[in-house]
């Protein structure tokens, strides 16, 4: 059995496909509870499931899950796992609880029991009233949801979830995203989840994992990854010219982090102890106007462009 501080571990794994090293010396751990495996489009994401599940054979490392050893068990490991997969993965010509329920068959359920389980599962995704129709006819939002649920029929002890809101629209996401949260924190399913988008992470996930390029960029709980290594401010600032661009480049040659946002507010890291009077000392160097300044807290998105290199 599993050590109840980790799901899932890779020890030195490596991924090629030709020339193309997608998981390169790859050492990671899964905590038990709602872990996002957090990445750009491209980083290994996806890579990294298919070999946990056994689809892919690495050139080098070990992989464990739930306990079992990858090379050795997949089949054990597949029986007590559920995958959503990024891509439709429904067969024409059947209804979605006959589906669902054929899903469950596979995972070893008796037929009963698989159908059973198949009508719940439609219920609980939110398909209990289209459960009769042909899965080719849903749409987008509801061929996930269809996903989720034959993930889920076989009631596994973990769950991979790829891209799970791919092509929603807001309130398919928002919905599918609060499923997500109620198997995590309120069901007690382990899960990993797999996104490009943070929102959704710091939203349903306790831990993260960060990929870029084939390779861990950091790892941890969420919010100690966000607490400060010094102090994050949102600023306003009007200068002489009103171009920033001086300003903004004085604060990086002191070694502090700047990120624009959407509006006119700066978020500015300053690393160690300096804290409000080195941005007010820099400002009064450069004649520059402190017209809106405030202690912030780091996001995801900033732990995110800090671990992957982004400025």
């Amino acid at each position: 059995m599993p050590e109840a501080a980790s799901v899932v571990t890779l020890e030195d794994v490596t991924v090629a496909y030709g020339a193309n090293r997608a998981l390169r010396d790859v050492t990671s751990s899964f905590a038990a509870g709602a872990v996002g495996l957090l990445g750009p489009n491209g980083a290994g994401k996806s890579t990294m499931i298919k070999a946990l599940l056994g689809f892919i054979t690495p050139e080098t490392g070990r992989m464990r899950v739930l306990g079992y050893d990858v090379a050795a068990s997949p089949l054990a490991i597949r029986a007590r796992v559920g995958y959503m997969p990024e891509s439709d993965a429904h067969i024409p010509g059947m209804n979605a609880v006959s589906f669902v329920a054929y899903c469950g068959e596979l995972a070893g359920l008796p037929r009963v029991d698989a159908m059973q389980r198949a009508h719940e599962m439609l219920f609980y995704v939110g398909l209990g009233e289209a459960r009769y129709r042909n899965v080719e006819t849903y749409s987008t939002g509801m061929k996930q949801r269809i996903k989720l649920a034959q993930a889920l029929v076989h009631d596994p002890d973990l769950l991979f979830l790829d891209e799970p809101t791919n092509g929603m629209d807001p309130k398919g996401r928002d919905e599918m995203l609060e499923l997500v949260r109620d198997l995590a924190h309120n069901k007690g399913v382990n899960l990993i989840l797999s996104s490009h988008l943070l929102p959704d992470v710091e939203y349903t996930c306790d831990d993260v994992v960060v990929m870029d390029k084939g390779r861990i960029a950091a790892a941890g709980p969420i919010q100690a990854m966000k607490q400060p290594r010094g102090r994050v401010y949102e600023l306003r600032v009007k200068t002489p010219t009103g171009d920033l661009e001086p300003f903004t480049g004085e604060l990086r040659a002191a070694g502090l982090e700047c990120h624009a946002t959407d509006e006119d507010v700066m978020r500015v890291f300053v690393p160690g102890e300096g804290g409000a009077q080195q941005l007010f000392a820099l400002a009064s160097r450069a004649r520059v106007q402190v017209r809106h300044l405030r202690p912030s807290v780091p996001t995801l998105e900033d732990v995110f462009a800090h671990a992957v290199g982004e400025e």
